[in-house]
């Protein structure tokens, strides 16, 4: 199935979609002036733009930038404890010595000294563990930082198409309520002339009132996205640009779901971190074990000494050097290592059940959305042939009520119908590209390239203005 196959031929069609925005733009009575909010922009944002934005401003992504900084400290903290370890220290003290009994005045000196001492880890498995769990946990929050990079990529997709597709339902909604204004002024001069009863007059005006209803939630809609769409970038975007029908609407590649769920496996940062977190866990539970076992290490201390008293020994200064291994065996602790052993044990199990659930669940999300997207694409061929299918049923319609085969509110109903078959379309082709970049996210293979590929369909003559408050409330 290629884009060509899903094309309804254009000879058929009384619009395509950037037609039908043209149109509804210039059509008489239609337009309402747009205002902007705030300053004008030279030109208006297109997707790349409003993704850079995204990736400088986004605090969800700073905040994770900063705790991947923080994770990674684990790895010097942790090494730390295998390293040669060196200290200071000096004293001083002032002695007053009296002998008792003997005539002799009193004794009075200084006694000072420093010392420092170089400790070398040389056995120590519980800190190698430790040491290799960090390693580990910081390779995990790497994965974890990768996912809420792409995810970051998602949001702001989803964000932009938000707008458009606000955008094209408020087109559809103001060229639905033109046209039921239109109906109702026909019903009523029919009426005045003694051609209709009341009722289709009340039926006429009930349908043009809930356009007005549906115009109004729709431009209120379109200013709230537009924020959505400002909270996340940073950015006071008044306008973007529209993505073009020239983007084709073709199946994944490759057409195989099997293959997709096998890159989602090795690729998801989502399943990678539980991967790692796993591997940590099982050094942390060898790393609690070797609480057991004991430790050696190796010590020089240096010492110089300084003394004022008649009596030393060795005379007034020492300088002396002592090199050492010293060897510590735990043997009872109130069975403090064996309940940490335990815990961490315990969360092992946990982590490898954890992992085991993201696996699942990435295979059956990939296999969803390859029908998502399968579907999708029949979906957007099928909507761009209803809105054909849609117009003939209106003309058939309006013909029968000029004839008194159909009542107004067939036409109403039919009216409906066509613009809402606009809407549909429109709404179609932004879903297709939501669920194309959603698959590429599980499969983990999500990149700025992607933005940049569906960007390169940016429309510049298919701009979308954001619609300022003072608009959401007014008649037309």
């Amino acid at each position: 199935m290629n884009a060509q196959s899903l094309r309804y031929p254009r000879a058929l069609l009384p619009f395509t979609t950037g037609t039908i925005i043209r149109t509804c733009r210039a059509a008489g009575g239609l337009v309402v002036l747009l205002a902007l909010l705030g300053a004008t922009p030279v030109r208006a944002a297109n997707l790349l733009e409003a993704y850079e934005s995204a990736l400088a401003n986004d605090p969800v992504l700073g905040a994770a930038r900063a705790q991947l900084a923080a994770n990674e400290q684990a790895v010097p903290q942790t090494r730390a404890l295998l390293l040669p370890n060196i200290g200071m220290n000096g004293s001083t003290a002032w002695n007053e010595r009296d002998i008792v009994g003997s005539g002799l005045p009193t004794q009075e000196y200084n006694d000072h000294g420093w010392g420092a001492q170089l400790a070398q880890p040389i056995v120590d498995l519980e800190s190698w563990f430790t040491y290799s769990s960090a390693r580990a946990g910081v390779q995990a929050a790497k994965y974890n930082y990768d996912a809420t990079e792409q995810l970051l990529i998602v949001r702001t997709v989803q964000s932009y198409l938000d707008v458009l597709r606000a955008d094209s339902l408020v087109e559809s909604a103001r060229r639905a309520e033109a046209a039921t204004q239109r109906q109702l002024e026909q019903v009523q001069q029919r009426f005045d002339v003694g051609l209709v009863a009341i009722t289709d007059v009340l039926e006429a005006q009930a349908g043009y009132d809930n356009a007005v209803v549906v115009r109004v939630q729709a431009v209120g809609d379109h200013d709230i996205y537009f924020e959505v769409l400002r909270t996340l970038t940073g950015q006071p975007y008044n306008e973007i640009l529209d993505i073009s029908e020239e983007l084709p609407i073709v199946d994944p590649d490759p057409k195989n779901v099997e293959e997709w769920v096998s890159v989602a496996l090795q690729s998801n940062p989502t399943v990678l971190a539980a991967e790692s977190q796993l591997v940590a866990a099982e050094r942390t539970v060898r790393a609690r074990r070797s609480g057991h076992l004991p430790t050696v290490d190796g010590t020089i201390t240096y010492r110089h000494s300084v003394t004022g008293g008649p009596q030393a020994f060795f005379g007034g200064k020492t300088d002396s050097t002592i090199y050492g291994l010293t060897a510590t065996l735990p043997i009872f602790q109130g069975g403090f290592t064996s309940s940490r052993t335990k815990e961490a044990q315990a969360l092992a199990d946990r982590s490898a059940e954890l992992l085991q659930d993201s696996r699942l669940t990435i295979t059956r999300d990939t296999r969803n959305l390859y029908r998502r997207v399968q579907t999708d694409v029949v979906r957007v061929g099928a909507r761009l042939k209803s809105i054909a299918s849609a117009k003939s049923a209106l003309e058939a319609t309006e013909t029968g009520y000029e004839v008194g085969t159909r009542n107004v509110v067939d036409v109403l109903r039919a009216q409906e119908n066509y613009f809402r078959s606009m809407y549909d379309y429109a709404d179609s082709r932004y879903s297709y590209m939501l669920s194309l970049i959603l698959l590429k996210e599980q499969a983990g293979v999500l990149t700025q390239e992607d933005i940049i590929e569906l960007n390169k369909f940016a429309d510049p003559n298919a701009q979308v203005k954001r619609i300022s408050s003072l608009q959401a409330f007014g008649t037309n």
